[in-house]
């Protein structure tokens, strides 16, 4: 965890087992998660320029080859694009009614708009700002407009996270291995090697936190206060989840990531370039290795990572000649990111969400 997030949580978090006299409720976790604080911040801008120079760098040097993608981009077809705009929205209600029954079985309701419109909120800080700080935003939003327990949302929005990443793990293995049951490249072969090492990662990390983590805690010098927020967080991890809840959990997930491989799908039938088809399951494989690195935390959106890697899987994988792969990364790129900055910056202004005005009962 990079260290402004490490910062905001340890504030905002800290709220709920004061330690001297009592803030204004808010006030601290303001100052802490302010958006127009972080997108000042040098670090934030180093990291939006860095990748755009690289990217800058990599379209110079390959011009030749490139100077043929604006014109391919605006060949797509617009009602494909519209479909693949539609279906990548249908997603965040499916992603809020998740958040929405995760926090439920953790004692706390809220209505699937009301979560939808905070997770959609967290999506457009996650594409401005790097390290991931829309997760640390949604769980304050929350915190500022309801009664919710801060540590046990922080619960909820990681386990949230655990489950996506198997997800991506577990399809991206199943779509990788039919779509390239012909003949696995050797490029492909370390992508599945990464992928059953976070399978194994993510289980032993679940299995050590759920049996191990309090008594790790208990024996280090740290303050009692830190532990009972621990439990809180813990509470909201194992509590938002169970045996009888992993169906309707398994559902909600393979669904959300369903929309993102039918909208990578018809991205590519919009374009209909010559001797290009990936194939469902190599849209579902390519979307996942895209939405796994735009989780770099490094820059927002995994900003020249996602394309990078996208642009990488096209062409060594799938053959896809240079400039039609780069016209598929980019308008994939405007329907998943750029929509929600512009959509998003409009949301973030009339929601009364971030001023602290849309009270949850």
């Amino acid at each position: 965890m990079s260290e402004p997030i490490v910062e905001s949580v340890a504030a905002a978090m800290a709220e709920e087992v004061p330690a001297g006299p009592v803030r204004a409720e808010g006030e601290l976790s303001v100052e802490q998660v302010s958006l127009a604080r972080r997108l000042r911040q040098p670090r934030t801008i180093l990291s939006i320029v860095v990748p755009l120079a690289i990217i800058g760098l990599f379209v110079y040097l390959n011009r030749a080859r490139l100077t043929q993608v604006p014109s391919l981009v605006l060949q797509a077809n617009p009602l494909l694009v519209g479909a693949a705009f539609a279906v990548f929205y249908a997603g965040f209600p499916l992603r809020g009614r998740r958040w929405a029954l995760l926090l439920r079985w953790t004692g706390f309701r809220i209505g699937t708009r009301d979560a939808t419109e905070i997770l959609y909120l967290s999506w457009f800080v996650n594409c401005v700002v790097p390290a991931k700080l829309g997760d640390v935003y949604r769980a304050w939003l929350l915190k500022l407009n309801s009664t919710a327990s801060l540590s046990r949302t922080f619960g909820t929005v990681f386990i949230e996270r655990v489950l996506d990443l198997f997800a991506i793990a577990l399809l991206g293995l199943a779509a990788g291995y039919w779509s390239f049951r012909a003949g696995l490249p050797t490029a492909i072969e370390a992508v599945f090697v990464v992928g059953i090492v976070v399978v194994v990662l993510l289980a032993g990390g679940m299995f050590t936190l759920r049996n191990f983590g309090r008594r790790i805690l208990t024996r280090l010098p740290i303050p009692i206060r830190f532990i009972e927020l621990y439990d809180r967080f813990e509470e909201g991890v194992f509590g938002a989840i169970g045996v009888r809840r992993l169906p309707a959990l398994a559902i909600l997930t393979v669904s959300i990531w369903g929309t993102e491989a039918i909208r990578l799908f018809l991205v590519v039938h919009a374009l209909d370039f010559p001797g290009v088809s990936l194939g469902l399951s190599g849209a579902v494989f390519v979307a996942l290795i895209g939405s796994l690195l735009t989780a770099i935390p490094l820059s927002p959106a995994g900003l020249g990572f996602a394309q990078a890697g996208v642009i990488g899987v096209l062409t060594v994988a799938y053959g896809v000649p240079l400039p039609e792969a780069t016209a598929i990364t980019i308008l994939d790129w405007v329907i998943s990111v750029i929509s929600i900055i512009v959509l998003g910056a409009i949301a973030y202004l009339v929601s009364k969400k971030p001023r602290g005005e849309g009270r949850i009962a």
